[in-house]
């Protein structure tokens, strides 16, 4: 970069800021990252044990290469950390009439080096015996899909982002002061105010808090349960022998192997209610295991009754359109928005913040699908979100 490195404030430690901060700092901008309660901290929608990373994204081709991009970044992250953070399990795709999501995605998988396999009956019987298909008519196999450790990566960004040169600050942000177009400052919650040249909202689902005109109608922050389940004895439950998995049957919900002693993983993909994710009540609700219990009953009917390990409560923050937000503020000359995870955005977080680094550092195009102007007049008014995953 030419010149004297420019500051950037960026808010937000979880994957989406920690990679942009990270990016910024690499490329030499003098980068301060700020955030509540820290990276990985259980109100945090990057908290957790781990993410699924896959490349099966239906229609929606866009997404594959950033996915691409983001393995390859992932990989480059273990190697400066020393730390495993990927783990292949694979990725059992369950579907019942429709099967339209997966096959409008192969060929955006193949064009970048991705598979998707379609499994008959017979053989997912055989390779997957835990499983009961019975209400399954289509089922594909992606062999490349893993998880990603949430919590530990979100932390190895931040250190490494400090060890980079970046400066780390614990604070609450609070709506920035703008003048003319430009943010002069943004306010911090018991300290003095904060100025730098440029700043970066990566802060999930508050940034409805921090934008409310803009972005508190298209943001809606959903109430997630989720499970960890204590399997039965031996390697039927982890990798490779159980796969990551996902069920379009019936309800829409989702699985992880038993991976760092926590148990198998299993949480509902429906959008939830209304959640504050500052003062919200993260008690699970028995209702909700009670559900996925029902489930598990069809589907994996060993773990239907197995031992209740944990159970957490997180949020999606979701956009109308059920795509993340990557964009220049409408209306403020030096900010940035990335957010509107929707449930998805953790894995491509490296590449994003690679994306965005350029754009506020060299003026450099976003993504047209990622644009705030997608979005009609009145769009989000009613609290509605959709999933990613509708076609």
């Amino acid at each position: 970069m030419a010149g004297s490195p420019r500051s950037i404030a960026v808010v937000g430690a979880g994957a989406l800021g920690g990679w942009t901060a990270l990016e910024l700092a690499k490329r030499g901008a003098d980068v301060t990252l700020i955030d509540s309660w820290g990276p990985g901290n259980l109100r945090a929608s990057s908290s957790g044990e781990r993410r699924i990373i896959r490349a099966t994204y239906g229609p929606d081709g866009f997404y594959v290469p950033l996915v691409a991009r983001s393995f390859e970044k992932w990989s480059d992250l273990e190697r400066e950390t020393g730390l495993e953070l990927y783990e292949e399990t694979g990725l059992l795709w369950l579907f019942g009439e429709s099967d339209a999501y997966a096959v409008s995605a192969q060929r955006h998988l193949k064009a970048h080096g991705f598979a998707l396999e379609e499994l008959q009956l017979a053989r997912a019987r055989s390779r997957f015996p835990q499983f009961r298909f019975d209400d399954v008519q289509k089922i594909f196999f992606e062999p490349r899909a893993g998880t990603i450790a949430a919590r530990v990566s979100v932390r190895a960004l931040r250190d490494l982002f400090v060890h980079t040169g970046g400066v780390y600050r614990n604070a609450r942000v609070l709506p920035p002061v703008v003048k003319q177009r430009r943010i002069q400052s943004i306010r911090l919650a018991d300290l003095p105010d904060f100025a730098a040249d440029k700043y970066v909202f990566a802060c999930g689902p508050w940034l409805r808090e921090i934008f409310p005109d803009t972005l508190g109608h298209l943001i809606r922050v959903s109430r997630q349960e989720e499970f960890y389940l204590g399997p039965p004895p031996g390697p039927g439950y982890r990798p490779p022998e159980f796969p990551a998995w996902l069920n379009f049957a019936d309800r829409m919900c989702y699985g992880l192997p038993s991976l760092d002693g926590h148990g198998v993983k299993i949480a509902d993909d429906d959008r939830g209610e209304p959640f504050d994710p500052t003062n919200g009540d993260r008690a699970p609700s028995p209702g909700a295991l009670l559900r996925l219990r029902r489930l598990l009953e069809r589907r994996l009917p060993d773990l239907a009754e197995a031992p209740l390990l944990e159970a957490r409560v997180c949020q999606y923050q979701n956009t109308p359109d059920g795509h993340l937000i990557l964009d220049r503020h409408p209306e403020i000359e030096n900010a940035w928005i990335l957010g509107g995870g929707s449930g998805h955005g953790f894995k491509l977080a490296p590449a994003l913040g690679e994306r965005l680094a350029r754009m506020v550092l060299d003026g450099a195009e976003g993504m047209r699908e990622f644009y705030l102007d997608r979005f009609k007049p009145g769009a989000g008014l009613d609290g509605s979100s959709a999933s990613q995953y509708d076609l």
